[in-house]
């Protein structure tokens, strides 16, 4: 048995939908049972439990093999991040009370970066569950190419994608939501012991040119990429309901000055098997939602 968290969401979905294929048991790990009614349909354990409740989190890690982590996304954090470091204070209780004898945490590309931004969540979550006496594994996937699900209306109906990651040549690592559910249950279900770091990333490097391109493909029309000028980010930003977008830009600048990208290297990464055209072609005809 694994309990998975998030498994109403891309990732933690992904994750579950390999463990079954592999015919293992899941204890899906939900504030709310009735969204995880499909997934009691489908042979999963439900177990009720919010992340600022250690004791309930505890209650859904007991007797289980593995555990799989991640934080919900907070896209918009207060100043110093409290809203991540609750999570992470109730989750590392949970954690250590019902002490599972593997786990695998879902991090990010660029978790080692010092420079403060937007994914500096994450490296205060690896932070604090490395300190446990526990098998963790971090999983650091790249940017996930489902999030360009936002951009299938405008390219549909005005043919432009527009890009804050620049240059628009520039390639960036990319990975599919699927191909991260692959690895954390491979990760899961595998024999190492001890904690570790694994970056994972798609089978290559892609431009914002390219992502246009791919979207041409998939809609059948023509489509262009304009990049976001950067003087005009936090305006906009602000003006679609963020109090504190500083992060955010952070995290971008991160990203197109170089900054955050996998400790290891592009040529230590493992690499996924999931090109973009697929997913495009994936959330264009589902509509699916941002990967979380």
């Amino acid at each position: 048995m694994y309990a998975v968290i998030g498994i109403t969401g891309q990732v933690g979905g992904a994750v579950a939908r390999k463990l079954l294929a592999h015919k293992r048991r899941v204890r899906a790990v939900l504030r709310d049972a009735n969204r995880g009614l499909p997934w009691a349909v489908r042979g999963c354990e439900m177990a009720r439990a919010d992340l600022h409740d250690a004791a309930s989190l505890t209650a859904a890690f007991k007797g289980v093999e593995g555990v799989f982590a991640m934080l919900p996304p907070i896209f918009d954090p207060s100043p110093g991040f409290p809203e991540a470091r609750a999570l992470i204070a109730s989750l590392r209780s949970a954690l250590a009370a019902a002490s599972p004898p593997k786990v695998v945490c879902l991090s990010t590309v660029g978790a080692q970066a010092k420079q403060q931004n937007l994914l500096t969540q994450l490296t205060i979550l690896e932070k604090e569950l490395g300190e446990l006496p526990l098998p963790v594994t971090f999983l650091r996937p790249a940017w996930f190419m489902d999030n360009f699900v936002w951009d299938i209306a405008p390219a549909r109906t005005t043919g432009v994608v527009s890009s804050f990651l620049q240059p628009l040549d520039r390639h960036f690592p990319m990975v599919a939501t699927e191909d991260v559910g692959r690895v954390v249950a491979e990760l899961l279900q595998d024999d190492r012991t001890g904690g570790r770091v694994v970056e994972l990333e798609g089978p290559r490097r892609i431009a914002p040119v390219e992502v246009a391109r791919a979207f041409s493909e998939v809609l059948g029309r023509a489509v262009r990429a304009d990049a976001v000028p950067r003087d005009k980010w936090e305006a906009l930003f602000t003006s679609q309901g963020m109090k504190h977008p500083k992060p955010r830009i952070e995290m971008l600048d991160g990203f197109n000055e170089g900054w955050i990208d996998f400790e290891g290297g592009e040529s230590h990464t493992l690499k996924g098997s999931i090109k973009l055209k697929a997913v495009l072609e994936t959330l264009s005809v589902n509509g699916a939602g941002v990967a979380a």
